[in-house]
């Protein structure tokens, strides 16, 4: 039979659940979802303080070791089964448990994550005011220690520090940007901490109604409406960047700017910290673990070449942080030289880049109301796309678990908007920002590493490696490359194991700016890092209570064997392909081909 008539008949198998129309809807999707925020205001910081273009070196290692291998393997296991992120450990049972614990941090982060487009869509409306806003220190919100910049800033600590009239380091320091006023005093009204909530802001509560209206009218038909919006959504982010760029390159000081960020400094790679980084940027930018990446590739056709398209996702995604940063180093560059500061003094990481340092430097062109609100429509963009594969990954959950919700996908869309709106407002609150960071710092701090090391396990030696690879065959017509057998079998593992012992021993306690979380805050956020594990525990209890045997032994290792349901979503496979699973290997006889397939 002819790969036409198979891709059809898999198609007839998805009509319910739905397809992308177009492979280019599905490619866009992915690169949507893997170029989110962090590409945009972490990856910069990260490079230029861990060694420039040194950093690049642990950073390819870890991409071509680690990310591409799991890339690879989800995108894989979601297109051959079928099945969303929960359904499609079906592979094995003991481990059911993954993916509920990936959908609890993937609907905790779909709740905080839409408060970010919020303030993006805030900014926007700021950005059609004159003067902007957060460019000058006379309006009523403003702190009486507010000053116009960082050069402000700098030359009054530089007066204070030679006055001798009583002048203390607290005085010195309590000065404080337009920008940053701005964003404390106005957007988020902060208070003293996280033990006092205080007011809603209304403004900022109007805009994450905004946001998820978006996000929900985007989102409502599944991928059908997914992959019509990301044409736009997507690309856009690339053509505002490259803009951005052109007009960053014709400055003064923009050069510096590019330099500091991509200039060599190799001393950094003796530091196990900075391969301790690149090893998270790379994971947590990438996107494995999460689930999103099994789900989007559920809905591919069953011969879609997942490994050419694993190779250019990976790369696009990853190559879009370093041009990212060639961007944002451009214009903080010229900002630099402006105001006579280094530009270290100026580089911030996360929002404080996004609504504080780059604010500003796009306060000092001419124009500066059109490049304010150009280079806040691509964080929308981009924040956008990554919460687009968030919801739907989390709707599939559902509508995977109760299929009579599939006819009635409008409604339940809606009815999650909703719901998810409502247990955001508490971010809204004037001690929203203190929340916010909480559950940042702690949702998923040690679960993700965690998830892809089983995800290794299970393909590489419980399932094998070589059904693995054979499963492969069903959909290209080629088994897995040696390189991939080997990274998911032995390197990833490796990688991985070694990166959740460091997350425990670099870990510390979360703070926001100067502010410390009180014992009671981080005693919640620790339990908040916990739950998403618990799951694996729970159902491997249940799978092996339920499991065939009379023995202990005998139960456990039924669990591990591929229950009935785990077969390709292509039905002119299957029937073949559960004669086959007949005659399944044990575990040892998978741990042998493994070993065998990996010498070949």
């Amino acid at each position: 039979m002819d790969k036409t008539t198979k891709s059809s008949s898999s198609s007839d198998r998805n009509n319910e659940r739905g397809q992308w129309n177009r492979k280019i809807e599905y490619f866009l999707s992915l690169i949507g979802y893997m170029v989110g925020l962090g590409n945009l205001w972490r990856f910069p910081y990260i490079c230029m303080r861990n060694g420039g273009g040194a950093f690049l070196i642990p950073f390819l290692f870890f991409l071509v070791f680690c990310g591409l291998p799991l890339f690879f393997l989800e995108t894989a296991i979601g297109q051959f089964s079928g099945k969303g992120l929960l359904h499609v450990w079906d592979v094995c049972p003991l481990f059911k448990g993954v993916g509920y614990g990936m959908a609890i941090p993937l609907f905790v982060i779909n709740i905080y994550y839409n408060m970010i487009i919020a303030w993006t869509l805030y900014y926007i409306g700021n950005s059609f005011l004159s003067p902007l806003p957060w460019t000058v220190c006379d309006n009523d919100w403003n702190s009486l220690h507010c000053v116009k910049n960082s050069g402000s800033l700098n030359n009054h600590s530089q007066l204070l520090s030679k006055m001798s009239n009583q002048t203390t380091l607290n005085e010195t320091s309590s000065w404080i940007t337009a920008q940053e006023d701005f964003w404390q005093q106005n957007v988020l009204q902060m208070s003293s901490g996280v033990g006092e909530l205080g007011q809603i802001n209304w403004r900022i509560l109007i805009a994450l109604f905004g946001a998820w209206m978006i996000v929900g009218l985007c989102i409502i038909k599944g991928v059908k409406s997914v992959g019509k919006v990301v044409y736009v959504t997507a690309l856009l982010p690339y053509v505002i960047l490259t803009i951005i760029l052109i007009r960053g390159l014709t400055l003064d000081g923009s050069v510096d700017g590019v330099i500091m960020y991509l200039r060599p400094d190799f001393s950094h790679l003796l530091k196990l910290q900075v391969w301790i980084e690149a090893a998270l940027q790379v994971f947590y930018s990438l996107g494995p673990g999460w689930g999103p990446i099994i789900s989007m590739a559920s809905f591919n056709r069953f011969d879609n070449n997942i490994l050419r398209d694993s190779i250019m996702l990976t790369f696009i995604g990853e190559g879009t942080s370093i041009y990212s940063g060639l961007v944002i180093f451009t214009v903080l560059g010229f900002m630099a030289a402006k105001l006579s500061l280094p530009i270290g003094q100026i580089v911030k990481s996360g929002p404080g880049l996004g609504f504080i340092a780059y604010p500003e430097a796009l306060a000092n062109l001419p124009g500066k109301n059109v490049w304010s609100c150009l280079f806040f429509v691509m964080l929308l963009t981009v924040g956008l796309d990554s919460q687009f594969a968030v919801c739907e990954s989390i709707v599939v959950v559902f509508t995977d678990s109760f299929k009579s919700l599939r006819r009635r996908r409008v409604l339940f869309t809606i009815a999650f908007c909703v719901f998810s709106f409502l247990l955001g407002i508490i971010f809204c609150t004037q001690g929203g920002i203190y929340i916010f960071q909480l559950v940042d710092w702690y949702v998923a701090a040690f679960s993700l590493p965690i998830f892809g090391f089983i995800e290794c396990i299970i393909f590489g030696w419980i399932y094998g490696a070589e059904r693995f690879s054979h499963d492969v065959y069903l959909m290209i017509g080629r088994k897995v490359p040696a390189f991939f057998r080997i990274c998911i079998g032995f390197i990833t593992p490796i990688i991985l194991l070694g990166l959740i012992v460091s997350s425990f021993i670099a870990y510390r306690p979360p703070t926001y700016g100067s502010y410390t979380y009180p014992e009671f805050a981080v005693a919640f956020g620790t339990i908040i890092s916990v739950i998403p594990i618990l799951p694996i525990f729970v159902f491997a209890f249940i799978a092996v209570k339920n499991a065939e045997g009379q023995s202990l032994k005998e139960k456990i290792k039924a669990s591990l064997k591929p229950s009935t349901t785990w077969m390709p979503v292509c039905q002119e496979y299957q029937e073949e392909y559960l004669d086959a699973e007949d005659s399944n290997h044990s575990v040892l006889d998978n741990l042998k081909l493994n070993l065998i397939g990996s010498k070949q």
